[in-house]
């Protein structure tokens, strides 16, 4: 969960003193429960917004190599002439790619805005920091306003009071929640609206619309904060999210780097949210003070998509890995898949697991389900933000009304990756190394 597997270490020494100073008690001792002590109600993951300065390229780029078409617009061609922003859409999963026009068009030919919260000051500072980054992290609410006023009452730092949108349409409020992101709450009056107003439906010619990898959702987005508790304890205290699940340096490495790691979600737990903060006095920097050094600053880590398919998705997207697509992080050895059959045998079968190792998929399950995940490698210049892929199998019940849904985080964070995956690659070195010391050399 929330870290790249190859680039993720830890100290136990360090991890037991970080999770002493900071009361984490870590995954083995962690008890998972659910309060119900949301403060305002939360229904789901609504969209994520990056700002980046040239919208149209980023957007077809994502487009392309996620398999999610371009569905909704609004800029010049709409009269927009304050900022370009393009909806990714794929099942229930929103992207939104904003750039800013001149300020001096903007002044003269009038707001026109759809993103009400957006700012040229802002968002020309924020690339600056950040580069290609992720802005705000929507969630949709029941209603706007009292998760606005609600959150700020319990000591949210305010980032934009509630705005009505279209005829009163739909409510958007900002409050900040760690670095230069915002948490974004959106509640409707007109179920009609599919988006937010102002943005118009693209033309068939611009985005093929039955362009479809899979994915179908934003699972959980991760943060990267310098102190975790401070953060954790901030975000708690003004939505009641609870805690669902902990990881310290001692449950996800070795001896070399480290992290911690809290989950916080919502009652109804679809939205987590999880953050990490580096661990320090370790022989190699950790990933994350790595990713808060080039971000200059808090914030979003990665973005974890759930498939619905994920040797689909993983097919179509290595596919384009090297024409416009994303490049993945690299495979773990032929030992870990080898391994994978003893762990996960009783899920998957020989084909799928054959399956995984062709396409470098990570197999993880907990007491409840299975995980399988992948990694891209970072999205933009910087070694910052990154895609992970996911597809979460088991833990399926029946809700008051019959229907079937699946546990949320079912089979974990990836926690048994790490362990698993450093096992393989120090096994496959011995096999290496004993082969260097029985082999003669080759001659030049």
């Amino acid at each position: 969960m929330g870290t790249q597997p190859n680039l993720i270490n830890g100290s136990s020494a360090a991890g037991d003193q970080l999770a002493s100073a900071f009361k984490l008690v870590g995954f083995k001792n962690f008890v998972r429960a659910n309060p119900m002590s949301d403060k305002f109600s939360v229904k789901r993951f609504h969209h994520v917004e990056f700002w980046c300065s040239d919208a149209t390229n980023t957007a077809s780029r994502f487009s392309w190599g996620l398999g999610m078409p371009i569905v909704g617009k609004s800029d010049l061609s709409t009269g927009n002439s304050t900022h370009a922003s393009y909806l990714l859409r794929s099942g229930q999963l929103n992207f939104l790619f904003t750039a800013p026009y001149s300020p001096s068009i903007s002044s003269i030919a009038g707001a026109g805005a759809s993103v009400p919260t957006f700012s040229h000051t802002d968002c020309r500072s924020f690339t600056a920091s950040h580069g290609l980054a992720v802005r705000a992290i929507a969630i949709e609410v029941e209603d706007a306003d009292i998760a606005f006023s609600v959150s700020v009452a319990h000591g949210a730092k305010p980032s934009s009071a509630p705005i009505a949108l279209g005829d009163n349409d739909v409510v958007l409020s900002e409050v900040k929640l760690y670095g230069d992101v915002v948490l974004r709450y959106v509640s409707y009056k007109n179920p009609g609206i599919t988006f937010l107003p102002g943005f118009e439906s693209v033309e068939t010619t611009s985005s093929f619309q039955d362009l479809d990898y899979g994915i179908r959702r934003l699972d959980h987005a991760v943060g990267n904060v310098p102190e975790l508790t401070p953060a954790v304890e901030y975000v708690k205290s003004f939505t009641g999210f609870h805690e669902f699940a902990e990881f310290t340096a001692e449950d996800v490495g070795t001896s070399e780097s480290g992290l911690n790691s809290v989950v916080l979600a919502c009652n109804n737990e679809n939205v987590l949210i999880p953050m990490n903060e580096p661990v320090y006095g370790t022989k190699r920097k950790s990933q994350i003070q790595t990713y808060l050094e080039h971000n200059e600053g808090a914030g979003v880590q990665h973005l974890a998509l759930a498939s619905e398919d994920i040797f689909w998705t993983l097919r179509e997207m290595r596919k384009r890995s090297g024409v416009g697509g994303f490049e993945f992080m690299p495979s773990p050895p032929p030992t870990y898949y080898r391994n994978l059959k003893n762990r996960a045998g009783d899920v998957l079968t020989d084909e799928q697991i054959k399956e995984c190792e062709e396409l470098g998929i990570l197999v993880d399950r907990d007491d409840q389900g299975t995980l399988l995940q992948i990694f891209t490698k970072p999205v933009g210049d910087r070694p910052t933000i990154f895609i992970e892929i996911i597809q979460r199998v088991g833990c399926m019940h029946k809700d008051d009304e019959g229907k079937v849904h699946q546990k949320a985080g079912c089979g974990g964070f990836g926690k048994g990756n790490f362990s698993e995956l450093f096992k393989s690659i120090e096994e496959y070195e011995k096999t290496l190394e004993a082969r260097a010391t029985t082999e003669p050399t080759a001659a030049a």
